[in-house]
């Protein structure tokens, strides 16, 4: 259900951003697959809560992402970029308790739609060869909040939640990249993307509850991340006006 609502998002975004630019300058559609890789050289992977002999953890695995983009050229060497994209995020979860044999492991998925809009810069490095950098702005939609639990033995459960206090986010967006174009087929791009979040994720929420006693903890998971993408640009086909006929 969720990668047929990202498919009507893009049909509907790109039916209007096709009709971008001025013709003087070249626009592309593309497609792009991207991965999703935590890293602490950009923010830390893992959100560690404690509070009264309890402990979780939550942290970031590998994910994945793609959609489409729309390339509209300002000038030969500037171009504005954005697009719609669904990205799926992964987690790892752990809780224990202290003086306890109580140890628990779990998983949760987290899906994110998000809206770029980059200004792009070109380095020409040879006839059909270039550099690209470009920075910008993410906006992330967030559709619902997630949760699961571990029943430990009837009575004892430790829950785990990733709270969507606010759905729609911000972040700065970071490429580099090189892209090879060709006359025939379009052009193909591969480069790498930073993601700097200025909201977080979602808000963790670990709790552990065994009949009448019950104790939370809470924090802020980060979504900043590295990537490696790859887009596909499809060649411009140019419409050929048919000659104006005389009138009689």
């Amino acid at each position: 259900m969720n990668k047929l609502l990202s498919l009507l998002f893009l049909m509907l975004f790109f039916s209007v951003f096709g009709q971008l630019g001025d013709g003087k300058l070249p626009s592309y559609f593309g497609i792009q697959v991207r991965s999703i890789l935590p890293s602490s050289f950009v923010g830390n992977p893992s959100t560690v809560l404690q509070k009264e002999g309890m402990k979780a953890e939550i942290t970031q695995r590998p994910g994945y992402s793609f959609g489409g983009v729309v390339r509209v050229g300002l000038t030969e060497l500037i171009a504005l970029e954005t697009g719609i994209h669904f990205n799926q995020r992964y987690f790892n979860l752990n809780g224990s308790l202290a003086d306890s044999n109580i140890f628990v492991t779990n998983k949760l998925a987290f899906i994110q739609y998000e809206i770029p809009v980059n200004a792009l810069f070109y380095i020409k490095l040879t006839k059909r060869t270039y550099a690209n950098a470009a920075l910008g702005v993410v906006s992330g939609i967030k559709p619902t909040s997630i949760a699961t639990l571990n029943n430990i033995n009837g009575s004892q459960f430790f829950y785990h939640t990733g709270f969507v206090d606010k759905k729609l986010g911000f972040d700065l967006n970071g490429n580099l990249g090189f892209e090879y174009r060709t006359k025939k087929s379009g052009f193909i791009y591969l480069g790498t993307s930073v993601r700097l979040p200025l909201n977080p994720l979602f808000v963790y929420i670990a709790t552990y509850r065994n009949q009448g006693y019950k104790v939370s903890q809470y924090g802020d998971v980060s979504g900043a991340f590295l990537s490696v993408d790859l887009r596909y640009f499809f060649k411009n086909v140019k419409t050929v006006k048919a000659p104006e006929r005389p009138i009689d």
